[in-house]
């Protein structure tokens, strides 16, 4: 096992640009040596020189656009992570912004203007040809995170009583097609989508096939008001390559590629994993101090208010503790181990509401699983906490009493770690926002009461 993980971090470094390359673009970055800059990115993909820009300090970053900035294009600047792209387009010429724009489709120039204030919104679309403006501003006109945002107007579409050879012929003459694209949209005279023919499919038929008789089973349409969050399911659920997203009239407006919908299932993803460690869903390492610290405070201050419950639960005990030392010594184990097991609780629920497994028809058996599953820990784990508080001491009744308590805290985290995000759902609320809190909160809270209060009554 050991031998296989040298070799599992090679394989994950092959992608990634040597650490020598680096090494020599700092060096080059610090000499201003703008030629032999160019020299070393010129090679890499624009992902890779996204990643080299964002791990630069403020200052180095300065100094790498001042050397580079004329080469920055469309596919640099849309890899580029949002915390730093606004400062990255004010760094940038006038002339190599509007350029890069007018390279990038539809769907990423929308990301890139979406959250700029409107006079840098209109100067980045003035930058735009008409066609490609209105398309931006349609767009732009949906709900933020709908597929109306998410989708590209570039779509290729072709009328439904078309045959293959007329496709391959539109195919090859047409000038405007977009740079990636996956399918041919057969529509109506009303531009209502019926189907999709892949290029695969198309090529290896015969010329006098007529379109319709190609078409994918796999064929979906999405409402351009739909979450981009039910669209990355969607994807993800039925293996979709592109789906084709329509207005409420279902007409075709847009499409949706694979690597957007998988973008948005990465970030939903990251999210989640943010939220439930309290640090702010936009958090990013290139976020400053101030910011990194302003999106903390909050929960660390709703930790504070947790704790003061908790701590007010061992107030009331705080005649037991004083007569037996030794209560002080182990509850925190009760408390730790509660939360330990609602957090494995929290987690597997919020994961399966985010792939929608947790439904409303399978949260009575999940929920019974995860109390079976909460008394099993809390018997292995308090038989072996009440033998070693035994032995440690040399008090039988002390042992039972812990090893009842975590029975009982275990069971009732493995509930609260499944029944506060059920709640949360809904109430319309995220689960992955204020789960963590309530449910260390019921495990702290009723781990102190249950081996403080049996101590009190058994013991004392």
């Amino acid at each position: 096992m050991t031998d296989q993980i040298p070799d599992q971090q090679a394989a994950e470094d092959e992608f990634l640009p040597r650490q020598e390359l680096l090494d020599q673009i700092d060096d080059a970055v610090q000499a201003g040596d703008a030629e032999r800059l160019n020299v070393l990115l010129e090679p890499m993909h624009g992902a890779d020189i996204a990643d080299i820009i964002e791990r630069l300090p403020p200052a180095g970053r300065r100094a790498f656009l001042s050397l580079y900035s004329g080469e920055i294009d469309g596919e640099i600047l849309s890899e580029i992570d949002e915390a730093i792209r606004d400062e990255v387009i004010e760094q940038l010429p006038p002339e190599v912004v509007a350029e890069a724009v007018r390279e990038m489709d539809s769907d990423d120039v929308v990301d890139l203007v979406e959250d700029m204030d409107e006079p840098e919104r209109q100067e980045i679309l003035a930058a735009l040809d008409a066609t490609d403006r209105a398309a931006v501003q349609q767009s732009l006109a949906y709900p933020e995170y709908s597929a109306g945002r998410l989708m590209q107007s570039e779509v290729v579409t072709a009328p439904e009583h078309w045959t293959v050879g007329e496709a391959v012929a539109f195919l090859q003459t047409e000038e405007w097609l977009p740079e990636q694209f996956y399918h041919i949209v057969l529509v109506d005279p009303r531009r209502h989508p019926l189907g999709y023919v892949t290029l695969g499919r198309l090529l290896a038929s015969s010329h006098a096939t007529p379109l319709r008789d190609i078409t994918e089973d796999s064929f979906r349409t999405i409402s351009a008001f739909a979450e981009e969050a039910d669209v990355a399911y969607v994807f993800n659920q039925y293996h979709l390559i592109s789906a084709p997203v329509v207005d409420r009239d279902d007409r075709l407006v847009g499409i949706i590629t694979i690597d957007d919908a998988m973008a948005v299932l990465d970030e939903e993803h990251e999210e989640d994993i943010l939220l439930l460690a309290g640090v702010g869903e936009e958090s990013s390492l290139t976020d400053s101090v101030m910011q990194t610290a302003r999106q903390r405070v909050p929960w660390l201050a709703t930790n504070i208010l947790t704790a003061v419950a908790a701590a007010s639960v061992i107030g009331l005990f705080e005649s037991s503790i004083a007569q037996l030392v030794a209560l002080a010594v182990l509850m925190p184990i009760v408390a730790s181990m509660g939360g330990n097991a609602g957090t494995q609780t929290l987690t597997v629920a919020v994961r399966g509401l985010a792939t929608k497994d947790l439904t409303r028809d399978n949260s009575v058996r999940v929920i019974r699983r995860e109390v079976v599953v909460g008394l099993l820990n809390g018997a292995i784990f308090g038989l072996a906490i009440g033998t070693v508080t035994y032995f440690w001491f040399g008090n039988f009744g002390l042992g039972a009493v812990i090893g009842l308590a975590m029975i009982i805290n275990l069971t009732i985290a493995a509930l609260a770690g499944i029944l506060v995000p059920l709640a949360l759902e809904k109430l319309g609320a995220d689960p992955a926002l204020a789960s963590p809190t309530f449910v260390t909160t019921v495990t702290d809270v009723v781990g102190f009461f249950a081996f403080l209060g049996l101590a009190t009554v058994i013991l004392l």
